[in-house]
């Protein structure tokens, strides 16, 4: 048993936060009908950065739609419009993320559906939402962390702006809608009606910003980048070793204390620079210079050694293909492979909850475009005739 079998998922979304929101949907088991226009497909396809193999579909369509069936239906035509409303009257949920009146003028916002299935659940993601004064304005990650305060926040003092290295805005609001899908499902249960959900990447990327916004009521200071250091308590940054960094969690006197005895530096314990808390934080230059003279002695992987056998919590800083050659990573199964039908053999991310009774399953890779057209209209009663007739007549 999947724990989301039971849940019918209409994904109208591309690229990145709505597709996520549905994958993480389906890895549970949720039955998700991506439909995307004829002979494209959502904009993620093609236009998206590095080409598969084989296949026109590019690596990022593949990462971020798994699990999923794809039909195509050319919504500006009446005939498939209908034939989405009855899909809808089946469907759980819609989720989409155009920018706010495009569903209108498709005839497939939240009004017209609720019209159609009074217990459909609809979720929209935008940049900035469907109310306030940005609420018409193109949504991008980068826009959103920019607005959001992250990008203030991110990088070395003094330095340039800076984004988050991943899509924060995006993939926070994914994580949002499906948490917001799974709350409407379950009061749907008590109410038997559906409801309306709006969330944005703006909201996605503010909501985050828990020890930033702490700061700034609690001193009326505004927050300030401090590369890999933290902002509330010191040394928890990464620091420099002879052949590259290793991060540090010292994050109470105790671990404070048990960091230099450790690497042989009890002098810095009695330190009155560096007695408290706020006096490493107002010392945090100095701090982690001192450290880095005695951590350059070493390597990363010698530090690693000392520092886990004192109890100390530490790590070394990874690019991406040495997190996939760490067996810690296999073991959480965070790596997996799929067969793809024209790209054969294809990793991908593993599904990152681990669920006792009911855990998530990846059961297909990421659909060709319109692979499962058929199929899904057979399932509504049409005939191979009238399909190829629609097909004809450019409705699919």
């Amino acid at each position: 048993m999947l724990p989301l079998e039971k849940l019918k998922v209409l994904d109208l979304t591309q690229v990145m936060a709505g597709p996520f929101c549905c994958q993480v949907l389906a890895d549970m088991g949720a039955v998700v009908t991506k439909v995307e226009p004829p002979q494209t497909g959502e904009q993620s396809r093609r236009s998206m950065g590095f080409r598969m193999k084989k296949s026109e579909d590019t690596a990022a369509f593949v990462a971020i739609n798994r699990n999923k069936k794809s039909m195509t239906l050319n919504l500006k035509e009446d005939e498939a419009r209908e034939i989405f409303y009855r899909l809808a009257r089946e469907a759980d949920v819609v989720v989409e993320n155009y920018r706010p009146e495009v569903t209108k003028e498709l005839g497939v916002d939240y009004e017209t559906l609720r019209e159609v299935n009074p217990r459909i659940i609809y979720a929209s993601v935008s940049g900035f939402g469907q109310t306030g004064p940005y609420a018409m304005r193109a949504g991008y990650d980068l826009i959103a962390q920019g607005m959001s305060g992250v990008m203030s926040v991110t990088g070395e003092p003094d330095g340039p702006p800076a984004k988050c290295g991943i899509p924060i805005g995006d993939l926070s609001a994914g994580l949002f809608c499906a948490f917001g899908i799974l709350t409407a499902y379950i009061a749907r249960e008590e109410t038997g009606r559906g409801q309306y959900i709006d969330t944005s990447l703006f909201e996605g990327a503010l909501a985050f910003s828990i020890w930033e916004t702490a700061e700034l009521w609690a001193t009326d200071s505004i927050p300030k980048p401090f590369g890999s250091a933290h902002r509330l308590t010191a040394p928890y940054q990464a620091l420099k070793t002879r052949d590259s960094y290793i991060n540090v969690g010292a994050n109470n006197q105790r671990l404070w204390e048990r960091l230099c005895s450790a690497i042989g530096r009890e002098e810095l314990i009695e330190d009155e620079r560096f007695a408290t808390n706020d006096d490493r934080m107002k010392n945090r230059a100095d701090l982690a210079e001192g450290l880095e003279k005695t951590l350059v002695e070493k390597t990363t992987d010698e530090w690693m050694e000392i520092l886990l056998e004192a109890g100390f919590p530490a790590g070394p800083l990874y690019n991406y293909k040495e997190v996939f050659e760490d067996p810690h990573t296999h073991a959480r199964e965070m790596m997996v492979e799929m067969e793809h039908p024209v790209e054969g053999t294809v990793k991908a991310l593993g599904i990152p909850i681990k669920l006792s009774e009911t855990p998530g399953e990846i059961r297909r890779p990421a659909p060709l475009l319109g692979e499962h057209t058929e199929e899904t209209l057979m399932e509504l009663g049409y005939s191979k005739e009238e399909i190829a007739d629609l097909r004809e007549r450019k409705v699919l």
